[in-house]
């Protein structure tokens, strides 16, 4: 074979393989082909030539596309180089712990090393391979760098603890500086590199240290007054560097140590002193979010300041409670106001120190539920039977003037839940004594529950909208119900107690005298038509007062109760009620429902007249804005 047409088929096969690459390139980057210029046209008309087949380009053969890396498959890479980057780095600092640990172990047993090389030998390696690290850390390994530095440092504190705990050739005090001071100078290395991460090594150890250097005493001031060291420690580091996932570490550190000393050591004689310290651990996380430099984007910055503040206020008012409720005294009640008045404070100050305007939002509204909240626990601690649930429902009538004034909805939504509360409380648990009608305990606390209801109705129908109508409107039925259980509930109890003048000291269940049947009868009868009469008369006033106000609403209220009422007169008065009083129902009942009805045929209220509008004008004959219940 001719060697030159050898390689002329050699060039032209690579000019082909780069022409279909510049091709592809092409395609991906959506290029279009240069063109080149096109000549002026010329006077004369130039016929086109038939192409030439030698003159035809080729087209060269387009491979396939290289495959897209879809987002599911760069996450999936993302994942697997943190899992090779971070996770079995981690894994790998362990491993080396442990081996090193089994190696000291096994050269220990067989007295390899005496006691104080042996821990000469794991100080010199810890600050060996410490310094070691940093030459990484200069050559861009950091990472690897971090995870050496950790490897370091726990086998300092590892040392230390032998030196002290197993072969005691320190003193207690000593080996608690020498930690200490690994301790300070890990922190130190993590402020100078801003290096979170060995932070968190820092704050790690220093909570370590007094569980690895415990002796089984009771060591208190000794033992808290270093946990505010390391609290206030953390709070510098969170207000110079925007790493508030310290204030999360902090916080449990100080409430294991709290709760470990707590379960060893607390007595009763202690407590002013560990009081003390709770309030003042208490202090240091409820005004760190306050004063913490903003994180970065994302869920740490707006949630870690929520968080720290709900954990912390729980956390606290639950110490306290334990603590005072082995003394057996309620003065928690004065700690839960104390705090409310605290986070009523802090949430004025949250407004000028939030790193943005939602943040000072969430944050600022957070402190206000908690001081809510500590009100609204602050009244069953203190304060017994009924006398709670009027505490809940004053506490309902300041909510909704303060949210009258600040315009706040989620006062509102606090003050509903203490009014359901109140309710729930008034109709399910409070159990009064009663020994005169009407004027007594549950009628007062009754009449407090429908003055409050009277309110809500107002100022939901001062809103004008939707919800505003929708509240006043329910309300409104709430007052009406529970206006109607008190009174029936007074009959109950007044004929009740004509029962029990009858055989006085004796249940009506027990040694039954067939000669009091008849009084018993008489009462019970009397009882019977004396709901009817009640409610005949409520229904009526309820009428009226719709008449009054022009209130269909009210109206309706009004028919369903006299119905209801109908239907018992009809179906149960009939049947057990004496002539007398049947009469005096049925007349009674009559002239009541032709009073209704005459009202209604003299159409006092012009309804025909504005049904008839309504209808003209394409509306509801209830579109009327008088007749809506935002209205009333």
């Amino acid at each position: 074979m001719d060697p030159s047409g050898s390689e002329l088929q050699e060039l032209r096969r690579l000019l082909g393989e780069l022409t279909a690459r510049v091709f592809r390139i092409e395609q991906a980057l959506n290029l279009r082909p240069v063109v080149a210029a096109e000549e002026p046209p010329r006077s004369e008309t130039v016929r086109p030539s038939p192409p030439s087949a030698e003159l035809k380009p080729a087209v060269p053969v387009i491979p396939p596309r290289p495959p897209i890396i879809s987002p599911a498959g760069q996450g999936s890479a993302d994942l697997e180089s943190r899992i090779g980057s971070h996770w079995l780095n981690r894994i790998g600092i362990t491993a080396v712990l442990i081996g090193v640990s089994y190696f000291l172990k096994f050269a220990f047993d067989n007295n390899w090393i005496g006691p104080a090389g042996r821990v000469a030998i794991g100080l010199l390696a810890g600050i060996a391979i410490v310094v070691w690290s940093e030459n990484f850390r200069h050559r861009g390994y950091v990472i690897f760098s971090y995870s050496l530095k950790a490897v370091g440092i726990g086998v300092l504190y590892l040392s230390l603890y032998a030196a002290f705990q197993v072969y005691s050739l320190v003193p207690g005090g000593v080996a608690f500086i020498m930690m200490f001071a690994v301790t300070a100078a890990t922190a130190v290395m993590a402020w100078t590199q801003g290096a979170e991460i060995l932070a968190a090594f820092a704050l790690i150890g220093g909570f370590s240290t007094p569980m690895l250097l415990s002796t089984g005493q009771n060591r208190e001031v000794a033992l808290f007054a270093y946990v505010v060291v390391l609290d206030l420690g953390a709070l510098a580091l969170v207000i110079l560097k925007p790493w508030r996932r310290l204030l999360i570490l902090s916080y449990f550190g100080t409430l294991g140590l709290y709760a470990g000393w707590y379960s060893s050591f607390y007595e009763v004689t202690q407590v002013r002193m560990t009081v003390g310290f709770a309030t003042l651990f208490f202090a240091i996380f409820a005004v760190a979010p306050l004063l913490a430099q903003p994180a970065a984007k994302g869920w740490m910055s707006d949630s870690l300041p929520p968080l720290v503040a709900v954990v912390n206020a729980a956390g606290y008012f639950l110490q306290i409670y334990i603590i005072f409720e082995e003394i057996g005294t309620k003065d928690t009640a004065w700690f839960a106001l104390a705090l409310a008045a605290l986070y009523i404070f802090l949430s004025r100050q949250t407004r000028a120190r939030a790193s943005s305007p939602e943040a000072a939002k969430t944050v600022d509204l957070l402190h206000l539920a908690l001081a809510i909240g500590f009100i609204t626990v602050a009244i069953p601690i203190r304060l017994d039977a009924h006398w709670i649930t009027m505490g809940w429902f004053v506490e309902t009538a300041v909510l909704l003037w303060v949210a009258e004034r600040l315009h706040s909805e989620l006062l509102n939504l606090f003050a509903v839940g203490a009014l359901v509360l109140g309710v729930g409380r008034l109709l399910l648990i409070d159990n009064f004594y009663i020994t005169r009608p009407i004027f007594n305990n549950r009628m007062a606390t009754y009449a407090v529950a429908i003055a409050v209801l009277g309110a809500v109705a107002w100022y939901g129908s001062r809103r004008k909208d939707e919800t505003g109508g929708t509240v006043a409107a329910m309300s409104v039925v709430a007052l009406n119900l529970l206006a109607l259980i008190a009174l029936s509930r007074e009959v109950a109890d007044y004929y009740s107690q004509q029962l029990a003048s009858l055989r006085p000291g004796v249940p009506w269940n027990v040694q039954w005298d067939p000669s009091a049947w008849a009084d018993w009868h008489h009462v019970k009868i009397a009882r019977d038509f004396t709901y009817s009469a009640l409610w005949m008369a409520y229904g009526a006033m309820l009428m009226v007062v719709g008449f009054w106000r022009r209130s269909a609403f009210v109206r309706w209220q009004a028919l369903v109760l006299i119905a209801f009422t109908i239907g018992k007169v009809f179906l149960y008065d009939v049947s057990e009620l004496d002539r007398g009083y049947r009469i005096v129902s049925f007349i009674v009942l009559g002239a009541l429902l032709l009073a209704i009805s005459f009202v209604y045929q003299r159409d006092w209220l012009r309804l025909s007249v504005r049904n008839n509008s309504a209808a003209g004008s394409g509306e509801s004959p209830t579109g009327s804005a008088a007749e809506s219940p935002a209205s009333r």
